[in-house]
């Protein structure tokens, strides 16, 4: 990269402005060359068991023979319904090793949304963990599904843990179960093909790695189509971005961040991958007291997180008693949602560390601008371009006329690790990228040193907690609610998760209902993240000309309406 930009003058010193040429390998290459240079070092903690690179790879070739033997072939999408376990890490790579394409999924995703997902990208297997088997076996019918491999999340536990998971809490939260005729368990299927030939379908740099699925810039969710290339590109960014604090195969990563989210898969893997830094992984990071103990346990090093999940440890009672030792976390990354000062100083005082933030999405393969590491943290901005990352503020009636320093305009970007498109959707795709440049949808500027300030949104999206809700989609669950006339949505500022949705309805003549109503009627057909934090009962909303709902004069009252309660 030979142009200048402003901003090369705020990199760290020793991070090169380009890396290019990036490496022609896979993730898949670089765990299986660590495996013959430390086949015994850990790849992955998990509730005090460790699995190393040699047991890793030996695993999930053992899972590519078994999903071959299945009819898997080259090309094929595999839908892979799991939390952080190491089965999820092992069906994804043997994915790659049979020839596939992983497709991790929401496992708390509803009926209706699951099913869009699968029929979306034709998955024909899915690899499911036990409590959301029936919720699968309920929407097979209408989808490519022929086979389900079912996993029970104790099959890699250490034994003491296992029997008292066995004894204590399978059957109560609905990990014991009878699986149909036809399908398998996964376990048993890795212990038939033990014996099988390795298949020989390995992918290569340019092939598809995986699709996850993002609303883009209409509300319905694509599967975003991206290489493995893509995801070499953003990892190695990433370690060469930490490489000043981050000790390669020493430092423990903190993986909280799911695998069907692309800062997980992407940004958290990617970067303790390329590192061959062990993953300390987290199932369920609502579990706070896990969380926390798992901090105390591991001594992570590197802790990327949401903003709530800063904002939840600050707040946790052990914290607050000073049971919890943060004193090993040297870098700490808040993205997905803005990053409040507040949140910021409170946690670098407790850990000692830095807590740098970072601006993404998932069309770009996770983070494209992140805080330096070293240098100076500019209030209020969501970092500098990573290298080889170009950002331009462009003018947004246009998309063409690129606007001055300091001044607001759409923010589009061009970087290696752009995705290829969405799935099957030719026309989302030509509108997402155009000439090689993504368009973000969100709006923001650039100042002097390069530091990208995010000031609102194109697009309606809101980012409770770092999840992407679309205003539409939780609209139209409250609009087939017998009693509602009609229904706004939108996203508002909020202590805990930096953003978080509300409903404002407007019920039929002559009805009554409760907030805790229109939100249980969410709950039967949207992910818990989508049902609004908040429903206000309003006799009428505030409407253009034409009819459209001013959800921004809605937001504006709601800002005021927190400032006079302080």
């Amino acid at each position: 990269m030979t142009e200048s930009y402003p901003w090369f003058k705020s990199y760290d010193a020793g991070v090169p402005h380009s890396l290019e040429p990036y490496p022609t390998v896979t993730f898949l290459d670089v765990v299986e060359e660590a495996a013959k240079k430390r086949p015994d070092h850990r790849f992955m903690i998990f509730k005090d068991r460790n699995i190393s690179y040699g047991e890793l790879v030996r695993l999930y070739s053992v899972f590519a023979a078994a999903l071959k033997a299945n009819g898997v072939k080259k090309g094929d999408r595999v839908a892979i319904l799991l939390p952080n376990c190491p089965q999820g890490f092992i069906s994804s790579f043997a994915a790659w090793k049979a020839g596939a394409i992983p497709v991790p999924l929401n496992p708390m995703y509803t009926e209706n949304e699951l099913q869009h997902s699968i029929k979306e990208c034709g998955a024909e297997i899915a690899i499911v963990l036990t409590p959301f088997y029936a919720t699968v076996k309920k929407i097979q019918p209408q989808t490519n599904l022929r086979l389900v491999i079912a996993t029970n999340i104790k099959e890699y536990l250490p034994p003491f843990l296992a029997t008292m998971f066995t004894l204590l809490k399978e059957k109560k939260e609905g990990h014991r179960i009878a699986i149909q005729t036809g399908d398998l368990w996964m376990a048993e299927l890795m212990s038939k093909h033990a014996g099988d030939a390795i298949p020989d379908n390995k992918p290569v740099s340019d092939d598809v790695a995986l699709l996850l699925f993002s609303g883009g810039t209409t509300g319905v969710p694509k599967g975003v189509i991206i290489t493995h290339k893509c995801l070499i590109a953003e990892a190695w960014q990433l370690k060469v971005w930490n490489d000043s604090v981050l000790t390669e195969w020493d430092d423990v990563v903190m993986m909280i961040m799911p695998l069907f989210h692309v800062y997980g898969f992407a940004g958290v893997m990617g970067t303790s991958i390329m590192g061959h830094n062990p993953l300390a992984v987290v199932p369920n990071p609502r579990d706070r007291d896990d969380v926390v103990k798992t901090i105390n346990k591991v001594r992570p090093a590197y802790f990327p997180a949401v903003p709530t999940m800063f904002i939840a440890l600050l707040e946790h009672k052990l914290v607050k008693a000073g049971k919890v030792d943060f004193k090993s976390m040297k870098l700490c990354v808040a993205s997905a949602a803005p990053l409040l000062p507040e949140t910021k100083r409170r946690f670098e005082d407790l850990t000692g560390g830095k807590l740098i933030e970072g601006y993404g999405m998932t069309e770009v393969t996770a983070a494209i601008t992140l805080g330096p590491v070293e240098g100076k943290w500019t209030p209020g901005s969501a970092g500098i371009p990573l290298p080889d990352v170009i950002l331009r503020i462009v003018d947004v009636e246009t998309g063409e006329k690129d606007m001055p320093l300091g001044t607001e305009g759409e923010i589009v970007a061009r970087c290696p690790q752009i995705m290829v498109g969405y799935w099957n959707r030719p026309e989302a795709t030509d509108e997402m990228i155009r000439n090689g440049w993504l368009y973000t949808g969100d709006i923001g500027y650039l100042n002097e040193e390069g530091c990208l300030f995010i000031t609102s949104r194109k697009k309606e999206l809101i980012k409770p907690g770092g999840f992407q809700v679309w205003p539409r989609e939780v609209e139209e669950v409250i609009s087939t609610y017998p009693k509602v006339a009609e229904v706004g949505v939108a996203g508002i500022p909020d202590a805990y998760q930096v953003e978080a949705v509300k409903a404002w309805v407007v019920l039929r003549q002559g009805e009554t209902a409760t907030a805790e109503e229109i939100q249980a009627h969410c709950r039967e057909k949207l992910t818990a993240y989508k049902v609004p934090k908040h429903v206000e009962f309003r006799t009428e909303l505030p409407k253009t000309l034409v009819g459209k709902i001013l959800k921004r004069i809605l937001v504006e009252e709601e800002i005021a309406k927190q400032k006079a309660a302080k």
